[in-house]
């Protein structure tokens, strides 16, 4: 349509192309196209009702019309270059003789389409030089938004940018972190997969394939994708597809039956009812996606639903829509069935082109025919008219374009960023099945680029309905979750999603699900049985409610009360001869000292602190001390006794009662000196062992100065061993006033006790080694206690008639043992 200003239109008219056979011998064919599509007839009418309602219209453009020239590319790049150059130089072979000029102004000032990515970046390379702004309605690929490379290039759809970003986070919501990927092989697919594929790893999906597809695919290739399709293990496919490919794609998979996938798409596909009319719906049942937000423009379907079939002279194109439209053929008469009369009436039909679903991008078309009519009147300074004779300079023309900023009748608000893109908003759209086999395209959520990260996606409390119909969130990952108490260990040779769940160490623990690491519990901490938490460790000691420690304490005040049974009967029978043979003061001395050895092994029960850990050695040192120290004592009265009887002898007054308190003092005071030494220097103190158990932690006294434990333990030890000779050496003395066997019985048990007390004590593990040397201090006091005193209680209770003086200095041949 001829107009004052002329626009131009590169639209398709046709979905594919025949693939000629190139010999290079002869100049190649013009390209056939084939398969109409009704896409590009509303395309254009889109842009015609702008046109119109410009043109009537007294506010816009006053007093100018515009008109229109609008091409068919076919999809095809090549031949999208070569109508967008007759566009610019108009339709007219011009020879290098001719006297018209070569350069002279570009037949249109801005051009409409192209609907694809691919085509729209080879006509903005070709005409970005001359400036002539192109505005897509529908080419998405974010690789245009480069001002460089595409100068002139403008659209009113968003970015790639945004919306591969928004099905990243949309794949991530719902909790799919192993997909697959098809994508159309152009730069609308492969660009905006390649964004896809960048955001989503950083959000933990991974890819289980990505496969491209073109709808001029041989056969053999369509089937080695379907062949991945089928062995795949995830269940959701992210599909970055044009409509065309998106509906050759269902086709092939129906053939094979491939349902129960679910489908997320991009804008290029998922609000197309033609795909769900055309059979794709049962295997796209449930897919979800982003599309244009829903858009009305008043008159608009009414417009592009009234259309006429043109003279064929001067537009064969439309003859052959309104014939494929109606189904139907232009005779020169009408008189046979099924001829086109050109008045029949698309009321009742229902089709692609009577489906206005792609409303919103009809609103684009019409928004861009807007921008350049709103920036030529500025430029033309129109008031109540405009200046007819001002130049338009293309580059002018663009810039102002970019610049613009109006509000359409509808009240949306229309203007581009610095690389020409608009604003970016998207509806999550979601296919809900209907009985009577449509499809209801429901809007169950928004994205918004322009908000906070965290507030970009917003979906709605709206019943999702997924593939196969169901009302449950299907599952797709590699490997499940890792729960707490485990950590995740990549499988070889595969993505970060696939991996297995190892069992943390113990005392080590992971509190989130899929872990990488586990982390290791503090010293006095150990992992629970779950490996999920670190709990506080079980504090071992030796303690009086145990029963070790409970039979340890009973076997100590047994002692203690046998000891006092024992001193108690002494001092009853304190002046019968068999009590005041050797020494009575020495005898009571003992008693109270093996009644302190036997309580002082009770220091070495319960929870060890600072004062029972010195107290416990200590007192155990200095008791025993003064105990052997009166054995030995006792046994030095004997021998000095045997030796005083001989003639001539004065051994008893160099060894007499003052001289024994002496010698028990003297001994007793090295003990307690090497024992003060002790806890100057290095005290024994609580320790936490936290090595000898990794679940538990034992609780007990450190020696501070092993030195200083070994001297006291190596001193008892010497005078042990002392009186053990001692005795030994007075063993075959008469009997009835022989003690010193008895003696030797005792500290031969004694030195037998400590002897297998130190590896007992070494290989004893936690409160065992405790209880090793409770029952060492309480052996050998039992056989200080039964071997001395025991056999002359004996006498004393049952047998009195040889407890006297007579008995005892009677003489009898000596016994050897």
């Amino acid at each position: 349509m001829d107009g004052d200003i002329m626009l131009g239109g590169i639209f398709s008219f046709h979905s594919r192309w025949k693939e000629g056979q190139h010999t290079y011998w002869h100049k190649p064919l013009p390209l056939q196209c084939i398969s109409l599509n009704f896409r590009g007839f509303q395309y254009t009418q889109a842009m015609r009702f702008a046109i119109e309602e410009i043109n009537n219209s007294t506010d816009l453009l006053p007093g100018l019309t515009l008109g229109y020239k609008i091409y068919d590319s076919c999809g095809s790049i090549a031949r999208a270059v070569k109508v967008a150059l007759a566009l610019v130089n108009g339709n007219k072979l011009v020879s290098a003789a001719a006297e018209e000029p070569c350069t002279r102004p570009a037949q249109v000032q801005a051009i409409m389409g192209e609907t694809f990515s691919s085509p729209c970046m080879a006509i903005a390379t070709v005409i970005g030089p001359f400036h002539i702004p192109l505005i897509s309605h529908a080419a998405t690929c974010a690789c245009l938004s480069d001002k460089t490379k595409y100068p002139s290039f403008l659209r009113t759809i968003p970015s790639d940018y945004y919306q591969s970003r928004a099905l990243a986070q949309l794949v991530k919501h719902f909790g799919w972190t192993w997909v697959g990927a098809i994508r159309t092989n152009d730069d609308y697919g492969n660009n905006g997969m390649a964004t896809f594929t960048a955001t989503a790893r950083q959000l933990g999906i991974c890819l289980e394939y990505s496969v491209s597809i073109f709808r001029t695919d041989p056969p053999d290739k369509i089937q080695k994708i379907i062949d991945i399709i089928k062995a795949a293990t995830s269940k959701v496919i992210v599909a970055f597809l044009s409509a065309t490919d998106m509906l050759m794609l269902t086709h092939k998979l129906s053939e094979h039956n491939l349902t129960g996938y679910q489908w997320v798409g991009s804008e290029g596909w998922i609000f197309d009812s033609q795909i769900a009319a055309t059979g794709g719906h049962h295997i796209l049942d449930g897919a979800v996606g982003l599309s244009i937000p829903k858009a009305h423009v008043s008159g608009m379907r009414e417009f592009m639903l009234d259309v006429k079939p043109l003279n064929s002279s001067s537009n064969q194109m439309f003859r052959v829509f309104w014939e494929t439209l109606f189904n139907c053929k232009f005779k020169k008469t009408a008189e046979t069935q099924g001829e086109c009369t050109g008045q029949e009436s698309l009321t009742g039909v229902q089709n692609s082109f009577t489906d206005m679903s792609l409303m919103p991008i009809f609103n684009n078309v019409y928004k861009g025919v807007y921008s350049v009519a709103h920036a030529l009147h500025k430029i033309l300074n129109c008031n109540n008219t405009c200046n007819n004779k001002a130049q338009l300079d293309p580059f002018m023309i663009l810039q102002h374009v970019q610049a613009i900023q109006f509000k359409t009748k509808e009240g949306d608000e229309v203007y581009f960023n610095e690389n020409g893109d608009p604003p970016a908003k998207y509806e999550v759209i979601n296919w809900q099945p209907k009985e009577n086999g449509f499809v209801d395209f429901v809007t169950v959520g928004l994205y918004d680029a322009s908000l906070p990260a965290e507030k970009q996606l917003i979906l709605q409390n709206t019943s999702l309905i997924w593939a196969q119909k169901s009302q449950k969130v299907p599952r797709s990952v590699c490997s499940e979750k890792c729960s707490p108490g485990t950590r995740k260990v990549l499988q070889k040779g595969k993505p970060v999603c696939c991996y297995d769940c190892l069992r943390c160490a113990e005392g080590e623990i992971s509190n989130t699900a899929d872990s990488i690491t586990c982390e290791q519990c503090e010293s006095d901490y150990w992992s629970n049985e779950r490996r999920d938490a670190c709990v506080k460790k079980e504090a071992e000691f030796l303690s009086f409610k145990e029963i070790l420690g409970a039979l340890l304490t009973s076997a100590s005040l047994s002692g203690t009360l046998m000891t006092a049974v024992v001193a108690f009967i002494f001092f009853r029978h304190r002046h019968t001869p068999i009590v005041r043979a050797n020494n009575s003061e020495l005898s009571f001395l003992l008693l109270f000292s093996l009644t302190l050895c036997f309580l002082c092994s009770l220091t070495f029960i319960g929870r060890p602190s600072e004062w029972s850990c010195m107290l416990r050695h200590t007192a155990f040192g200095i008791t025993f001390v003064l105990c052997i120290s009166c054995v030995l004592g006792k046994t030095i009265v004997v021998l000095m006794a045997f030796r005083a009887t001989l003639p001539g002898s004065n051994m008893m007054k160099w060894f007499g009662p003052a001289q024994q308190r002496l010698s028990v003092l003297g001994f007793t005071l090295i003990q307690i000196l090497i024992c003060i030494l002790w806890l100057t220097i290095s005290p024994p103190f609580p320790f936490k062992n936290i090595r000898e158990f990794k679940n538990k932690i034992i609780l007990e006294c450190a020696f501070g100065s092993a030195v200083g434990f070994w001297a006291v333990l190596g001193y008892i030890g010497l005078l042990a061993m002392l009186c053990f000779v001692l005795a030994f050496l007075a063993r075959k003395l008469p009997d009835n006033f022989n003690e010193a066997k008895f003696i030797t019985f005792s500290m031969l048990i004694f030195c037998a006790v400590w002897i297998t007390f130190i590896p007992a004590y070494v290989s004893s593990p936690g409160k065992f080694s405790v209880a090793v040397e409770i029952f060492a201090i309480l052996a050998s006091s039992f056989g200080l206690l039964i071997c001395i005193f025991i056999p002359k209680c004996y006498v004393i209770l049952l047998k009195p008639e040889r407890n006297t003086k007579r008995n005892l200095m009677g003489k009898g041949a000596p016994k050897s043992f």
